[in-house]
């Protein structure tokens, strides 16, 4: 199993994110940047961040849960964001990519890194997932198939940096 190691900017745009040995564990996601993305000081605004990672992270389960069982449905309980770089507006997409960091009994994160167009990491992003019943919006473990699906994705020490 690979890990992926998060490099923080120390000032201006950052630096550069060098994946080496990058598992198959993780799930490369190309999002299209929208200029109605960018603010005021002409780049992509902080706000813009969440539906990327939103975005990223619908398709990540898209992708792994192709075959999602009856029944199963699942919530965001917790995301946090740490941004790294100024990310500004360009016509090629960014990169987010995915894995899984952490399985609870019914909950687990899901770890997003926002790569733009020159491989400078602009930020990244951890969402607590948990897995709901339907019917009661009660926390339920997920199903044996659905945790192995989630086992397949997961990548030590993937998480947020520990502050």
């Amino acid at each position: 199993m690979a890990t992926t190691v998060i490099v923080r900017a120390r000032s201006g745009r950052g630096q550069r994110l060098g994946f080496s040995n990058v598992a198959d564990e993780h799930l490369d996601v190309p999002v299209q940047l929208r200029w109605g993305d960018m603010d005021i000081n002409n780049h992509i605004n902080n706000v813009q961040f969440a539906r990327i990672f939103e975005e990223a992270r619908v398709r990540s389960f898209a992708r792994w849960l192709r075959h999602r069982p009856a029944g199963f449905s699942m919530l965001v309980a917790r995301q946090e964001i740490v941004f790294t770089a100024v990310l500004e507006y360009s016509m090629e997409p960014v990169t987010v990519r995915s894995c899984v960091s952490r399985i609870g009994t019914t909950s687990f994160n899901l770890s997003l890194t926002l790569i733009d167009p020159d491989g400078v990491t602009c930020a990244v992003a951890e969402s607590t997932m948990v897995s709901v019943e339907p019917h009661t919006g009660r926390p339920t473990p997920p199903p044996d198939e659905v945790r192995t699906i989630l086992e397949s994705h997961l990548v030590a020490d993937a998480g947020l940096p520990v502050r």
